[in-house]
């Protein structure tokens, strides 16, 4: 008696030659190393794969970071340079964005999706890198980095955002990460959340005389919001640092 299982089996039979025939075609044109790389992965366990990831992923983010410093030493970021991004940007919010084609008008909404590419013009991916960079050096930057701003004082960054948009983060370093359960009433109701995945991100950095390195920092999360994170409400705040553990 025929039932489903016997149909399919059936047609898996007669698709199988097509299917073969055609994988060879498409194997035939890759680049032979991708073919090494592939073959590789096919032989290795669970285990080895997950090693060989997080290696892979190491040093992409190492390759990233350094052309990262690269930019930020042709920069050469100083007070006056602060001074300037920090006026330039004190009203850029996504509709400013929007009418400068920055941001498309077809981003999902604010508390929605993480931004994508396909959401930005040019433009805009050349303002998010620079508002990245920007915030790299007021973190960590120093005299190595070609960063000239008499730091003062120590202060403490708290960064409230999704767990799943945290990606957007991933260039910072010396960051501690806490879990945290958040719950936010949304008046739009466009992004009600109740005990959300949120993760905090704590980062001690030094400032300047008139807080301007904090302003900036204000500034440059704003854009990466903005232009990525997709927050409706960013959480931040900038607390000082009376005495510190790191030791030079």
């Amino acid at each position: 008696m025929t039932n489903i299982d016997t149909i399919v089996r059936q047609i898996n039979k007669a698709l199988v030659p097509q299917f073969e025939a055609r994988l060879r075609d498409h194997l035939a044109l890759q680049d032979r190393d991708w073919l090494i790389e592939q073959i590789v992965r096919l032989t290795l366990d669970a285990h080895s794969l997950q090693e060989l990831d997080r290696k892979h992923l190491q040093e992409v983010k190492a390759a990233k970071r350094q052309a990262r410093l690269a930019r930020i030493r042709e920069h050469a970021f100083d007070h006056d340079k602060l001074n300037t991004f920090v006026a330039k940007y004190a009203t850029w919010d996504r509709d400013k964005l929007i009418a400068e084609r920055y941001l498309l008008t077809e981003a999902p909404q604010k508390g929605t999706a993480l931004l994508t590419g396909e959401f930005r013009t040019p433009r805009g991916n050349d303002l998010l890198l620079y508002a990245k960079d920007f915030l790299f050096a007021l973190l960590f930057g120093d005299e190595a980095a070609n960063i000239q701003l008499q730091r003062t004082q120590r202060e403490l960054l708290t960064l409230t955002l999704p767990r799943e948009k945290a990606e957007a983060l991933d260039f910072m370093k010396a960051t501690t990460e806490l879990s945290a359960f958040g719950t936010w009433q949304d008046p739009e109701r466009v992004s009600n959340d109740q005990r959300a995945d949120n993760v905090l991100l704590e980062v001690e950095f030094g400032e300047i005389e008139g807080e301007l390195v904090g302003d900036g920092i204000v500034r440059a999360l704003s854009l990466i919001n903005s232009l990525e994170i997709n927050e409706q409400i960013l959480y931040a705040r900038m607390i000082n640092v009376e005495q510190t553990t790191l030791i030079t």
